[in-house]
């Protein structure tokens, strides 16, 4: 299967959900956006995953596993974030063992495979189909118009008030959603946008 490569783009505080964050995955050939809602204690993992110069008094979970895979000669090989289903999605860590080469292959939250995945400096892929079902494509050309933070969560997105809008005006909504850290709107807008896009084709 032809697997697309991910690179991390950033962890921010989600404005949809209280207490939680939004780890901001990219395809960078296609640069479509993949958000994952993750907890805190993942979000600081991962960040402290990302700074190699910063380390905790005491190990942190994912640094303790890290630490008993390579205690057992294994090497993390990569994740794949292969599937979501209502919102969640799911990942397999891929594990090899340095003498055999034999591959384990394990379950796991997406966020908790991240922060394995950073501290092994192994690649994280997922599939066209989840870059399909989830993905947020930005357009380059940005519209001039803008639109207060205020303004968009003021207007009724979440009924049929998205289906009376021109496309345009749309693409402009999930351009400021994606800025706002909206993803729940976001996808809703881009599942909105691709039906109007295929119906036109």
């Amino acid at each position: 299967m032809d697997y697309k490569e991910l690179v991390i783009r950033g962890i921010s505080y989600s404005q949809t959900q209280s207490g939680a964050y939004a780890l901001l995955l990219e395809h960078v050939q296609s640069g479509i956006k993949l958000p994952v809602v993750i907890g805190n204690f993942e979000a600081q993992s991962i960040s402290l995953g990302l700074e190699k110069d910063i380390h905790p008094p005491r190990p942190l979970t994912h640094d303790l596993f890290t630490r008993f895979v390579s205690a057992v000669n294994y090497q993390m090989v990569s994740v794949l974030i292969y599937q979501i289903v209502d919102g969640v999605f799911f990942s397999n860590m891929v594990f090899k063992e340095l003498n055999t080469g034999d591959e384990l292959l394990l379950d796991a939250r997406t966020s908790d495979a991240v922060a394995m995945a950073v501290r092994f400096s192994a690649p994280i892929y997922t599939t066209e189909q989840v870059l399909n079902e989830a993905g947020i494509l930005l357009e380059i050309e940005q519209p001039e118009r803008t639109m207060t933070k205020e303004s968009h969560e003021g207007s009724d997105l979440g009924s049929d008030g998205i289906y009376n809008l021109p496309l345009e005006q749309l693409q402009v909504l999930l351009d400021q959603a994606v800025k706002d850290e909206d993803f729940d709107t976001a996808l809703e807008l881009q599942e909105e946008i691709k039906k109007r896009r295929k119906q036109t084709d």
